[in-house]
């Protein structure tokens, strides 16, 4: 690969539009790469640097190089790192480096952007390091005084070396901000007439804006950053105006402390202007500065709410609430320059107005509420469908801000026309109509009478569900209205009992239709998962009916597992069976130990699925969801289906190529063993063996291991004094888990996975001690009983603890005082740690009344336990 011919022949190949062609040369280039590193990186910066040889493969060279110092996996990338710093003589470094600056001056710009790749990958290893210490001052001299094109191919290297999301690299860039401003601020000054170097100045600088904060903090240099900035707002390229506004939005996200006399002496009119833009991309970036606006107004409301003093408040301007009467009117307007050709996840102007709508209003509240209200009044009976589409999306778009009680007169006197604009001739109005309804359903139900409004609009809803188009927002309304009213789960009727018969009919209607489109029969069978869910005692017969229909449909997908043909048949079919196990969970929830009669059927539907379902699948997911519910269900009833259904479960158990599934399995064996009680023993060898297999496994990562632990005091609980069997080595393992801690400077989920293992221990250590008390075995604890307090005074001690981990810790202090009520464990009780933990956790507030209750209780077997000792514990 020495010779230049080759290397150019295997670039070449490595783009080429023929797999097999490309794969060859790719592996051809890896070889090179493993054989001798320096002379692979040496051989493609020169032909990255070869004048005489194609864009395409100076380009391919540049591409090889970047992804010789850079990769997306970590592991990789720190490989790639150490074979840079530690695997390349410095003459090799030295003239890689040098000839990749060398060629930001060439005169194909293929040729630059590549060479700024290799630049910025080289960078992100060796500036943390404090090392190529003059790399900026070159690249900062070249934009002062270079050629064109090197002028531009620099400034695009200074933005790929600032957009950078390495930890270490943004650290070493601030101390560098001198020097990326100087050249981005240069190359994007109005003097310069190359526009092609602003517009990469000005992509540059909005890569660089949050490594500048002290520069910002400077007026003087504030006020020129910003001068350029706006100035380049009126560029006569549409380009640089993107990228100008991009900048603004910026700002305003990073500095907006800064930006009050920006605001009142520029930006305001600049931004008003930028929207009305004819270019829909210039116009859309102007609508998301105000978009910024309200999302940091919103935040810095929302921090402020919670400081304890009024020094510690962030500045707050209202810029947003002082607009308002310029900029809704702006965003209204553009509501109507709908695309009817646009796709339904397709980012354009109208939506991006909608959005800005939707933060306005909940950042100014109800002074949303009168432009907005005289736009709808006046477009809502418009004949042109933009301006009734869009009246109708506004109104939709206030009801999250505003009180709840000043939108209710509003929604109510609105409702009967919204309901009829569900007929409308154009499916863009019904579409968002259907939208709005679901937010209104959603965030203002209140002003829904149900004699008068639930009649009509459900019966609406319900005929939008047909339209593939309006489905999903028919469907979402439908499920808030069914838990709007779903009033008390013991009542014997609700507002929806009337309609529930009939909605039921109209979603198994829906469902049934053979040319209904998999997203429209997925979403009617959540709808119908909620009515079940939120329905009235007197709709169980109809319950009970529908699992009949639920469970034949069921039924009658097993055979079609033979018809699938496709990729599409597959995911369809697999779609259904997990949208009617939905469905079944909810009726199983809602009937409770009625839906006995059907458990044979259901379990025999279950185990043929589970017999049937092929490779990685959701399915088995959905169906150990139905199964689990069964069993809480049936409680000890469900015993006669285990010797069918055990191996289903200990194969999960043992998968742990599936990760999801496995957890699904864990939380199941908990289901069963709290179910079955102490009918569950037979099975207990195997579930402790998986199990514990389980938290050996490298394949399953630390996630598991609190449930896993969990389950071992769910298995205590059921089987009660048979569980000594397993005592030592379940002791073992959580005293194992105990020395398990976060270090200061660890990692948040470090720190949320060390509170869920204590959680998991003390849950297993509290079935274990129940377990061993209630069958008079407590001597059985005594060689643990040091170790369990060993961890409460780690708790005791740790400020990263949660609610949930403190009522558990209470737990098995009551449930260890319990066990031991002649004393023998006194001195451990009388320790000040122990007093202090039960006090703070007692008196704290924020904690929910059973944590409290639960701490009380802890406290007065303690004071049993210490039994004349009691005013030790008199300060509690």
């Amino acid at each position: 690969m020495a010779e230049n011919g080759d290397i150019n022949i295997v670039l070449s190949n490595s783009l080429s539009p023929d797999a097999a062609t490309r794969n060859a040369a790719e592996q051809q280039l890896t070889q090179a790469a493993e054989n001798n590193f320096p002379l692979y990186l040496a051989t493609l910066v020169q032909a990255l640097a070869d004048e005489n040889a194609e864009g395409q493969i100076r380009v391919a060279a540049g591409l090889a190089l970047k992804n010789a110092f850079s990769a997306r996996e970590f592991a990789r990338q720190h490989e790639l790192q150490a074979k840079w710093l530690q695997g390349t003589d410095q003459e090799t470094k030295d003239r890689v480096k040098s000839l990749a600056l060398g060629t930001l001056s060439s005169s194909n710009a293929q040729a630059g952007q590549a060479a700024a790749q290799v630049i910025a990958s080289i960078a992100a290893i060796e500036l943390p390091r404090n090392q190529w210490t003059d790399l900026m001052a070159t690249l900062v001299q070249n934009v002062s005084s270079g050629a064109p094109h090197q002028k531009q191919a620099s400034l695009t290297c200074i933005g790929y070396i600032c957009e950078t999301q390495d930890a270490e690299l943004r650290a070493a860039l601030i101390s560098q901000s001198n020097a990326i401003l100087t050249a981005v601020v240069q190359g994007a000054r109005k003097e310069e007439t190359n526009n092609e170097i602003r517009l990469s100045a000005i992509s540059a600088l909005g890569d660089s804006l949050e490594f500048v904060g002290n520069n910002f903090k400077h007026e003087g240099e504030r006020n020129y950053i910003m001068q350029v900035v706006c100035e380049a707002t009126q560029a006569d390229d549409s380009r640089i105006q993107q990228g100008a506004f991009g900048c603004l939005n910026r700002i305003m996200g990073l500095y907006y402390e800064n930006m009050r006399f920006y605001m009142e002496k520029a930006l305001f009119g600049l931004t008003i202007l930028g929207m009305k833009n004819e270019d829909e991309d210039v116009a859309k970036l102007a609508v998301e500065f105000w978009s910024t606006v309200c999302e940091e107004e919103i935040n810095i409301e929302e921090d402020n709410a919670q400081v304890e003093s009024s020094d510690q408040m962030r500045p707050f301007y209202n810029f947003a609430r002082v607009a308002t009467n310029e900029v809704v009117p702006t965003l209204l307007m553009l509501l109507t320059k709908q695309d009817e050709d646009a796709a339904d996840d397709e980012y354009n102007l109208s939506r991006a107005a909608y959005q800005c709508l939707q933060l306005y209003s909940q950042a100014v509240n109800a002074n949303i509420i009168p432009p907005v209200i005289q736009f709808v009044e006046g477009n809502l009976r418009s004949e042109d469908w933009h301006f009734r589409e869009a009246a109708v999306a506004a109104f939709g778009a206030i009801m999250e801000g505003p009180d709840e009680k000043v939108l209710e007169p509003i929604v109510k006197q609105a409702l009967p026309v919204l309901i009829t604009m569900m007929e409308d001739s154009s499916t863009h109005v019904k579409d968002s109509t259907a939208y709005a309804l679901g937010r209104i359903t959603e965030a203002c139900s209140e002003a829904i009478d149900p004699n008068t409004h639930l009649d009509p609009l459900i019966r609406s809803l319900f005929a939008g569900v047909h339209d593939v188009k309006m489905a999903s927002s028919c469907c979402w309304a439908l499920m808030n209205l069914a838990e709007r009213f779903s009033g008390d789960l013991d009542a014997a009727s609700n507002a929806i009992t009337p309609h529930f018969n009939a909605s039921v009919t109209n979603l198994l209607n829906v469902t049934s239709r053979p040319e209904a489109e998999t997203t429209v029969r997925t979403t009617a069978y959540e709808v119908l998962s909620a009515f079940v869910q939120h329905a009235a005692t007197e709709s169980f017969p109809s319950i009970a009916s529908l699992s009949d229909v639920i469970i034949k449909r069921l039924e009658e997908t097993i055979p079609l597992q033979s018809q699938v043909v496709s990729i599409e048949d597959k995911i369809a079919l697999e779609e259904m069976k997990t949208s009617l196990n939905t469905v079944l969970q909810a009726i199983i929830q809602r009937l409770d130990k009625e839906i006995a009669p059907q458990g044979d059927r259901i379990m025999q539907v279950a185990l043929q699925l589970l017999s049937t379902v092929s490779g990685k699948s959701a399915v088995p997911e959905a169906i150990f969801a139905t199964i689990s519910g069964l069993a809480n269900a049936m409680e000890e009833d469900f015993a006669k289906y285990m010797d069918a259904f055990k191996p289903f479960l200990y194969n999960a158990l043992g998968n742990s190529e599936e990760p999801s599934l496995c957890s699904m399995a864990i939380g199941l064996v908990s289901d069963v063993t709290r179910s079955l009680n102490e009918r569950s023993q037979p099975y207990c060898d195997d579930f402790m063996n998986y199990l514990l297999n389980n938290l050996r496994s490298a394949a399953l990562g630390n996630q598991f291991k609190p449930a896993i632990l969990q389950c071992f005091g769910d298995i205590a609980n059921a089987i009660g004094g048979h569980f000594e069997t397993y005592l030592s080595v379940v002791a073992q393992v959580l005293q194992q888990a105990a020395t398990v801690t976060a270090s200061p400077d660890g990692s948040y989920e470090m720190y949320d996975y060390v509170i869920s293992l204590r959680e998991g221990i003390m849950d297993a250590w509290s079935g274990i001690i129940g377990a061993m008390r209630y069958s008079n075995k407590t001597q059985a604890l005594q060689p643990y009983v040091q170790s369990v307090f060993q961890l409460l005074n780690l708790i005791s001690q740790d400020m990263n603890r949660s609610e949930a981990l403190m009522r558990s810790s209470m737990g098995v202090i009551g449930d260890l005082a319990e066990a031991f009520p002649g004393g023998e464990l006194v001195d451990a009780f009388r320790q000040d740690w122990l007093t202090a933990m039960i006090k703070e956790t007692k008196t704290n507030r924020e904690f929910q009344s059973r944590t409290i209750e639960t701490a009380r209780w802890a406290r007065e077997q303690v004071k049993r336990q210490l039994g004349g000792q009691q005013a030790v514990m008199q300060q509690t």
